[in-house]
């Protein structure tokens, strides 16, 4: 008996046979393509420009700026993971390994221990391709890098050892969209699923919120690139997410007019039919406080989730994101 998500737009238009699936990056791997990504992608890292921020710092020598990580990634944790989207998850978890630190500076991150404060241990290639391997031996669907934003080289320096040692699981580049179209294209031919949080619109709120003045511009870029690659997300016949874009946008108090300026840019410029999940947990965290966020420091109302939904509908989004309970499903397809 196999658990089966319920997808929007699960039909012939966005399927994927999961006999004929396989991940981009094998394609690459055979033409050794792989490592000449990852070559390339660590000459970058003396004079470092993997982030919007582009600090130019030599993390080839250890040293650090924004993202606090230098010639190694940082990993927190990982383990399948069954608290994300129905067609990620699926019946056997996402396997997803969480970096720490982040080039962005959220007021209000539920991983702040992760994201600021680093918790976490130094990951060499060989660590993160083993991860890979033990993650898709566990059964998992996929494999889920959860802000992988300053640490693209090390990503791809670990890859080709994990695909040698027979990694064959879809990749998810779960991203905060604060990425750069160099690290972005290097990583065409290799993502399978991109799924990027568009936050904030209006630089004011950028800097203020996460302080990055030119966030907006930079996730516009990022997110068009990413749909570019890999289009709108396709399913296979169980409803597990194969390719393309997942796009997230996290609802917060009082701010609506962001949501509606974003979701008019999805299906203005990438697509009506970019699958869409409209996330409804925001809850004060981080350094949120009555006395420096008063604004913010509240969950978002049922009503602004609600009203949320209405405007992507009104602005022509067909596909949002709908968490169901997974029903087990007696059939002889399998």
């Amino acid at each position: 008996m196999r658990i089966v998500s319920r997808a929007p737009g699960l039909n012939e238009r966005y399927r994927i046979s999961s006999k004929d699936f396989e991940p981009a990056y094998l394609k690459l791997h055979r033409a050794g393509e792989l490592w000449r990504r990852a070559e390339t992608a660590l000459e970058r890292l003396p004079d470092c420009h993997v982030c919007p921020r582009n600090c130019g710092v030599d993390r080839m020598a250890d040293k650090t700026a924004a993202c606090k990580s230098g010639r190694y990634a940082v990993v927190s944790s990982y383990f399948p993971h069954f608290g994300e989207e129905d067609c990620l998850r699926g019946w056997r978890g996402s396997g997803t390994i969480f970096f720490s630190w982040c080039n962005l500076r959220c007021v209000f991150c539920q991983n702040f221990d992760i994201s600021q404060i680093g918790n976490g241990a130094v990951t060499p290639p060989h660590s993160l391709a083993s991860m890979m391997l033990e993650l898709q031996a566990a059964g998992c669907h996929n494999i889920n890098f959860v802000t992988p934003e300053h640490v693209v080289p090390q990503i791809l320096e670990a890859l080709p050892l994990a695909v040698e040692g027979g990694l064959r699981l879809p990749i998810v580049y779960n991203t905060s969209a604060y990425d750069s179209l160099d690290s972005l294209q290097l990583m065409d031919g290799i993502v399978d699923i991109y799924m990027p949080d568009f936050k904030l619109w209006d630089p004011a709120l950028a800097l203020r919120y996460l302080k990055a003045k030119d966030y907006g511009e930079a996730a516009r870029r990022a997110i068009g690139e990413m749909h570019r690659q890999v289009g709108a997300l396709s399913f296979d016949e169980h409803g597990l997410a194969k390719r393309g874009v997942l796009l997230r946008h996290l609802v917060m108090p009082g701010l609506l007019g962001e949501t509606r300026r974003i979701f008019e840019w999805i299906a203005r410029e990438l697509s009506p039919e970019t699958y869409v999940n409209v996330m409804a947990q925001y809850r004060p965290a981080g350094k949120v406080s009555a006395e420096k966020y008063r604004e913010i420091d509240r969950p978002t109302t049922a009503a602004e989730c609600r009203e949320a939904r209405r405007i992507a509908r009104e602005v022509g989004l067909t596909r949002l994101d709908e968490r169901r309970r997974l029903e087990a499903v007696a059939s002889g397809w399998w």
